[in-house]
């Protein structure tokens, strides 16, 4: 399993529909390719609650270390990705919900007053919650309420998802709405942020080459390296590399031979497609194909 994104990176999920923007799920890191979920974002708000073991978290430009019993709040539109930390797995819940489930309808005084106010403020990206702070501890015990009420809906579920979230949203408001007030940060590099990544997804097939990403942004080629290594945590070639294995995981299990496979997502011989296959998936493709079509 792994996010699937459209070329700007915005996740191809439905969570919940119009009538109930609203989705509950339990999740595994290990569940996903890698034990890493890529770098995604999608206009939905994000409640997570931790289960078990830990994870390694980013949103935007802050990298969380996160823990059993420990929450995070990832606000509309942040980018965000995790990663599984000493081969261990971690469990976890995810609330995710649009924020029109708060506001009800379109400039009315819930949105323009007290949704907007955090969801335009790209600087409120995320929040770690914390069982030793009391108000993150309620908005936490509403997560676990929210999931245990996702596993037996009662007749009035969908109105007591909707109370628990509204307290969830006045707790969050009245932290933000309490701290001294600043100019909100520039995000100018976010923005170039997604733009590399979109360049990337849409050119990993084809050679690219470091002038190539850098004059797409229009800055030079050691700024550009910098840059991306600074909020990837990889250079750019590696994770053309990544993108490409990622790329070329269905069309092995639809069947492509590994040799029309490797040409497919950009590698230039099979010898060296099944190299960097191993080096990212601990396996050949041949080997990989077999033991998902067999489990």
């Amino acid at each position: 399993m792994q996010i699937h994104t459209e070329k700007n990176q915005k996740e191809i999920k439905q969570h919940g529909n119009f009538e109930f923007p609203v989705h509950v799920s339990q999740e595994s890191i290990r569940s996903y390719e890698q034990g890493s979920f890529l770098w995604h974002w999608h206009r939905e708000i994000e409640l997570t609650w931790f289960q078990s073991g830990q994870i390694e978290y980013y949103v935007n430009d802050k990298k969380y270390m996160l823990k059993e019993g420990e929450g995070l709040f990832c606000n509309s539109n942040a980018l965000h990705s995790g990663y599984m930390v000493d081969h261990q797995d971690c469990h976890y819940i995810s609330v995710t919900f649009s924020p029109r489930f708060i506001y009800g309808y379109e400039n009315s005084l819930l949105q323009t007053k007290f949704v907007d106010f955090i969801t335009s403020n790209e600087s409120w990206h995320s929040l770690k919650l914390s069982p030793d702070t009391g108000w993150q501890q309620d908005i936490i015990r509403d997560i676990q309420r929210i999931y245990e009420l996702s596993l037996e809906p009662s007749a009035d579920y969908e109105l007591e998802l909707h109370i628990l979230l509204a307290g969830i949203w006045q707790r969050l408001y009245r932290y933000y709405a309490s701290l001294p007030e600043t100019e909100h940060h520039s995000q100018k590099h976010l923005k170039r942020l997604r733009e590399i990544l979109t360049y990337l997804q849409e050119h990993c097939r084809q050679e690219i080459s470091l002038d190539d990403v850098a004059a797409h942004v229009n800055i030079c080629k050691s700024e550009c390296c910098r840059f991306f290594k600074k909020y990837m945590k990889m250079t750019i070639f590696d994770y053309i590399l990544f993108l490409r294995i990622q790329n070329s995981l269905p069309l092995l299990l639809q069947g492509e031979s590994v040799t029309k496979t490797a040409g497919m997502v950009g590698f230039s011989t099979p010898a060296y497609y099944g190299q960097i296959f191993k080096r990212y998936m601990g396996c050949s493709p041949g080997q990989y194909r077999k033991s998902h079509l067999n489990s």
